[in-house]
């Protein structure tokens, strides 16, 4: 009789395993969470892509690309990508490397004669490799105050007058040190090897092959107030963000000058999901893509790891590439998973911005569901109840999302929306009751109906929550 009376509680309490969210559904929750966080975080504007494989999954903004006017951000408005142009820069030198016009192990100055900084305490001179792993030793960046004031970068002119009388930090290969005067003279590299203006090489073998369209080697001015997002500051102690002066990068071009749309790195992305496996590409080796991918150089404390160009590190068990970017007024995040072929783009207006936080977050919600694309036809039903609950004043809000073949609730603001998702199970009608990880069910959620047939407001614990839509 002991026995039985667990199992009949067993059955009274728990429930067989709820079916996964489909990919349908996981975008929806990625959708609502990025608006959601980005309204509780106050940035102005915030353009996304999600990619699998060769297929845009969603692409979308939330926000304005300049707030008080009616230009909303979309996956078409255009942001700094600031550090991202890296990438592109370190793909024009592997081209080079594979056409035999030079070496990663080239001295700098074998390509550029006007560059005699002497490397530190009688180190070796600082390679091309150098450059694209920030392993050179250089200092970080060319000796003039353009991060501030009104960010007035030099010209390339200006770079190569003052670069004689800097000096390198440390000998080369010793440390790691992002140094935005490497990547833009990896750039001159480019420039000087191929015969051609910089920008000129990257339009020609990189942006129109692909059909980067939307990509500029510099901050298009004439996009200004049509499809180039306003930037601004870091919020203030007392929240305010102060508009910033649009800029251009000039001379740093190479390390931060480009301008792009999310739907853009997408297909910068997708190209590169292509080539990985591919056994031939037009653009690169896909061996050579994959050499960018492997560490180059590691950092004494293990801590930080550098392909060729990207950015390599490990979250869980999944090693991501990528890069991140941060200018005046604008952060990106690109970042890919190779095996998975999963990509995520994150763009924003604001500087102060984590934008990888942002990546990681739609990475979570969506890649687990990559491999359920049907849809549940019972599961139609329950949207009547998807929708914001107010959640004042413990949380922002509750958001309510179809999830599998019941619902689920996440409250916002979060940074981490899938350690903050509970799954909910019908039990009756307009009743749902809360899954614990164990299965085991827990307390009632019970929407009430307005006179219009839809959720009003949804009680739990015995107080209710507001619709807010």
């Amino acid at each position: 009789m002991r026995r039985l009376l667990v199992l009949l509680l067993v059955a009274t309490f728990a429930i067989a395993d709820d079916k996964p969210p489909t990919t349908a559904q996981a975008l929806d929750l990625a959708r609502l969470w990025l608006d959601g966080q980005r309204a509780y975080e106050e940035i102005p504007g915030i353009s996304a892509a999600i990619v699998s494989d060769q297929k845009i999954l969603w692409s979308g903004g939330s926000g304005h690309a300049e707030p008080g006017t009616a230009r909303v951000a979309t996956a078409d408005t255009l942001y700094s990508i600031c550090s991202v142009s890296k990438l592109f820069t370190s793909v024009a030198v592997m081209q080079l490397r594979d056409e035999g016009k030079l070496t990663l192990d080239d001295p700098i100055a074998k390509h550029l004669p006007w560059f005699t900084m002497k490397a530190a305490n009688g180190g070796r001179d600082a390679t091309i490799l150098g450059t694209l792993t920030h392993s050179s030793g250089l200092p970080r960046e060319s000796d003039y105050p353009y991060w501030t004031g009104e960010f007035d970068f030099p010209t390339r002119e200006k770079i190569i007058e003052r670069v004689a009388a800097q000096e390198a930090l440390y000998p080369s290969d010793r440390y790691f040190q992002y140094s935005n005067l490497g990547l833009t003279l990896a750039g001159e590299v480019v420039s000087a090897r191929a015969g051609k203006p910089y920008a000129d090489v990257i339009r020609e073998r990189i942006l129109a092959p692909l059909h980067l369209d939307a990509t500029y080697p510099e901050m298009p001015l004439e996009e200004k107030g049509k499809r180039l997002a306003q930037g601004f500051s870091a919020r203030r102690r007392d929240g305010t963000r102060a508009a910033l002066p649009l800029f251009q990068t000039r001379g740093i071009a190479p390390a931060a000058g480009f301008a792009s749309s999310v739907n853009d790195l997408a297909k910068f992305a997708m190209w590169q999901f292509r080539a990985r496996d591919a056994k031939s590409d037009a653009i690169l080796d896909p061996r050579t893509l994959r050499e960018m991918y492997r560490p180059h150089f590691v950092d004494p404390n293990f801590e930080t790891f550098w392909g060729i160009g990207f950015a390599t590190w490990k979250a869980g068990d999944t090693v991501f590439v990528g890069h991140g970017g941060s200018c005046p007024g604008y952060r990106t995040d690109f970042a890919l998973d190779p095996e998975k072929k999963v990509g995520v783009v994150v763009m924003a207006n604001a500087s102060g911005v984590n934008t990888g936080r942002y990546a990681k977050a739609l990475y979570d919600i969506v890649t687990p569901a990559l491999k359920n694309s049907e849809t549940d036809p019972a599961a139609a039903a329950l949207a009547l109840y998807a929708g914001s609950y107010d959640a004042f004043p413990w949380d922002g809000e509750t958001v309510v999302v179809v999830w599998g073949d019941g619902l689920a609730t996440i409250d916002l603001p979060t940074t981490e929306p899938m350690k903050s998702l509970e799954r909910l199970r019908k039990t009756g009608d307009h009743t749902f009751r809360r899954v614990r990880s164990d299965g085991t069910l827990g307390e009632t959620y019970r929407f009430e109906l307005g006179p219009d047939g839809k959720p009003s407001k949804v009680w739990v614990h015995s107080n209710p929550y507001p619709r807010m839509k």
